[in-house]
């Protein structure tokens, strides 16, 4: 019982870790991005840098949500399951 816990917090650490990693990481490249974007006459241009933001920032909203929000759903499920 102990092992499969210890298991569990090990599998939810590791993917807070990854969601912080991919976080930074969209951090860092948007910012290049947006850079890049001003730096190259982009104020009196389209901020096409919002599209891949955007379609970026969808993806860490579902990675945050499925580590840190429904992370317990299916563990709930199962035990609620368990005991009928």
């Amino acid at each position: 019982m102990k092992e499969e816990r210890d298991s569990e917090l090990w599998q939810q650490a590791k993917a807070r870790a990854d969601f912080k990693i991919h976080l930074t990481t969209y951090l860092v490249i948007n910012g290049i991005i947006w850079l890049t974007w001003l730096f190259t006459g982009g104020i009196h241009r389209y901020p096409w840098p919002i599209w891949p933001t955007m379609g970026w920032g969808i993806g860490i909203i579902f990675n945050y949500l499925s580590v840190y929000r429904f992370r317990n759903t299916v563990e709930k499920e199962y035990e609620k399951l368990k005991r009928e």
